[in-house]
């Protein structure tokens, strides 16, 4: 947690839980009910998981079942790096999705959030040969950031762990070929954004390969310019605090239980 601290986020923590698991508790709930409303969604699976404080490896992730719309601070599951549940909860965990969070969380120290999505344009350029081109305005900023890992059929094997890892190679976003998109942050926003301008990558690239004739390329020069001078993933200019801020109101609009 790295945001303004509010008396409404404390207000429903349940005396056995920390101050500081709860409010990651009510920002991950937040996220879920975001990606809700951008329709980010897969009936029932796909996670977002964030790692809570303290020295060992344990992570928050929904509980398998419930719609993205029906997650809440209180019945988030905490598992450790085996799957494991730490503490009471009515909730199982899905070991397909955990098994790629349980690789990252454990493995790439400062990976405190991780995202996965099933979303039809990320996974339309995941299918493609090419990957994902360099040729449009979000892309660009994402030059040379995208990493890709084949597919290995459905992510239960332990084996694959270390080879997911191998192929995220330091980077903070990974195409799952034939599969979807990734991301991590060392927050929860700056996971966020970065999939965000991701996913919006694949939306233009799937609508301009739509259209008849050529895209216009961008020369590697001006790639590196737009990765170079985009700061909405710097630290410094907030990591994308604002952009989660302001999607956390728009849900707050709608349905704020999830801070329940």
């Amino acid at each position: 947690m790295d945001g303004t601290l509010t008396h409404d986020d404390l207000a429903n923590r349940p005396a056995h839980i920390p101050e500081t698991e709860w409010l990651l508790r009510v920002e991950l709930a937040a996220c879920y009910r975001i990606f809700d409303h951008l329709g980010w969604i897969e009936l029932i699976y796909n996670h977002i998981t964030a790692r809570v404080p303290g020295p060992d490896v344990h992570f928050l992730i929904n509980p398998f079942g419930l719609m993205y719309r029906e997650v809440t601070a209180s019945n988030l599951v905490k598992i450790d790096s085996s799957g494991n549940v730490i503490g009471k909860t009515a909730w199982g965990v899905n070991p397909a999705g955990f098994m790629i969070h349980s690789a990252i969380h454990t493995n790439v120290p400062n990976a405190h959030c991780v995202m996965h999505t099933h979303t039809t344009e990320g996974m339309a350029v995941a299918c493609k040969e090419g990957g994902l081109d360099w040729n449009n305005f979000y892309s660009a900023q994402i030059y040379d950031q995208v990493a890709y890992h084949d597919f290995e059929g459905i992510t239960v094997e332990e084996g694959e762990k270390e080879r997911l890892v191998d192929s995220l190679g330091g980077k903070r976003l990974l195409i799952l070929r034939n599969h979807g998109l990734l991301s991590w942050g060392e927050t929860i926003p700056e996971a966020l954004v970065r999939l965000w301008t991701l996913n919006r990558a694949c939306q233009i690239q799937m609508a301009a390969e739509g259209l008849p004739g050529s895209s216009i390329p961008l020369s590697e020069e001006v790639r590196r310019q737009c990765a170079r001078v985009s700061l909405q993933f710097d630290p410094q200019y907030g990591g994308g605090r604002d952009v989660f801020e302001a999607l956390r109101r728009t849900v707050d609009a709608i349905d704020s239980s999830y801070g329940t």
